[in-house]
């Protein structure tokens, strides 16, 4: 089977709108949770979020988006997907081949507009602009419907692991033979549909995250969007070639809706999975990037798993702690910063942490470091107990 290469990056987040400024600010320690502007909500200056600082409008002029429909999450996917494909130099005729894959991934879908399309169903009968858009696929068939693409075509939604298991299907599309080239990731916005859902789990915080820390409180929902391009060994050529992706999991410890069992049967299994697929020892594991929600479940179980696994744990840290839980881009998002401790040998600090969890003892990293990282172990866990984790690896 063919070895699958990331030659193209593109990613949106509360840190920035490209790359580099994603880099800087994460060498940087910086943190881009704070108040909730864009959204008309009671919670409001209450609780953090991590929020793009763009107003919807602008996204739309910056993209040249004219038609009507689209959501903020279809336009965050579009920013992330445009300058993935640029970034890896695809041509036009090679993202309409029959033989280039488009896997998007997403939670909310087009519910972030739940106002507008009740709005207009109770003052407009021939219908809404947003009624189209209000499923999760709708954002993946803008893309491409816009870009013409006839590979190939999926959306996922296995809520906080979607982009990482659409990362792992465009590959397993690649490995056997059914795509050469796949363009993978996922989006999601703020909205009131999910501030309010996760509100009436009280699992969100008051205060800006501290994932793994015993005084942890919490998650704090954010915004963003990331997508990879991934490519066949046999047809990159000269192409820059940012890591290799060279393993991959997703398990199921089937314990409850929105939790992961004390035993961390998930989280453990898809770990020990992907170092299989990747044909590594855990040893040979250099960093970690946690799911790390800094919810009290989460952390004690991603942390138990981590125990099990390890003989030594290696250095970890949660980015979730820089930019909150974007949902269903944060396994896309979150693989775009583990590739960045692969290219740039650098691994980036947990925020916020000040004392372990008693009955584990881990310490995730508290300072920016430059390392040697050759493999980076990539954790995205989602409700009803769908685990996956990614393994990078340096070109």
């Amino acid at each position: 089977m063919s070895r699958v290469f990331v030659t193209g990056i593109g990613i949106i987040s509360p840190l920035g709108d490209t790359l580099s400024l994603n880099h800087t600010a994460l060498k940087n320690g910086i943190c881009g949770i704070n108040r909730l502007e864009l959204i008309h909500s009671n919670f409001a200056g209450k609780l953090p979020v991590g929020e793009i600082k763009t107003e919807t409008n602008t996204l739309k002029e910056k993209l040249k988006v004219k038609e009507t429909g689209y959501t903020r999450n279809s336009l965050l996917a579009i920013h992330a997907f445009k300058d993935a494909i640029n970034d890896s130099q695809l041509s036009t005729e090679e993202i309409a081949s029959y033989d280039t894959a488009l896997i998007g991934a997403n939670s909310v879908g087009g519910m972030c507009l739940t106002d507008e399309l009740y709005k207009d169903a109770n003052s407009q009968s021939e219908g809404s602009e947003y009624l189209s858009s209000y499923d999760g696929g709708s954002v993946t068939l803008a893309i491409q419907q816009r870009y013409g693409m006839l590979g190939i075509i999926n959306t996922i939604n296995t809520a906080c692991s979607s982009s990482a298991n659409s990362i792992m299907y465009g590959a397993r599309l690649i490995k056997n033979g059914l795509a050469k080239c796949a363009i993978v990731g996922g989006s999601d916005s703020l909205a009131k549909y999910t501030i309010n859902g996760f509100n009436a789990l009280y699992i969100l915080s008051d205060e800006i995250c501290r994932p793994f820390d015993n005084e942890r409180k919490g998650l704090n929902l954010a915004e963003g969007a990331a997508f990879l391009v991934l490519e066949s060994e046999e047809t990159i050529g000269s192409k820059k070639v940012y890591a290799e992706l060279t393993g991959y999991c997703n398990a199921n410890d089937a314990f409850h809706p929105s939790s992961i069992s004390e035993t961390a049967d998930g989280p453990f299994l898809a770990m020990q999975g992907a170092l299989q697929k990747a044909n590594l020892q855990p040893n040979q594991i250099d960093f970690i990037n946690t799911h790390g929600t800094a919810t009290e479940n989460n952390d004690a179980a991603e942390s138990k798993a981590m125990l099990r696994l390890f003989e030594k744990v290696p250095p970890f840290a949660s980015t979730k702690s820089n930019i909150g839980h974007t949902l269903g881009a944060a396994g896309a998002i979150e693989a775009v910063y583990s590739i960045l401790n692969l290219t740039e040998q650098e691994v980036y600090p947990s925020l916020n942490y000040k004392n372990p969890i008693p009955e584990t003892g881990l310490v995730p990293v508290t300072a920016y470091a430059k390392m040697p990282v050759k493999h980076v172990l990539s954790n995205s866990f989602g409700f009803g107990g769908n685990c996956s984790s990614l393994i990078f690896s340096k070109a």
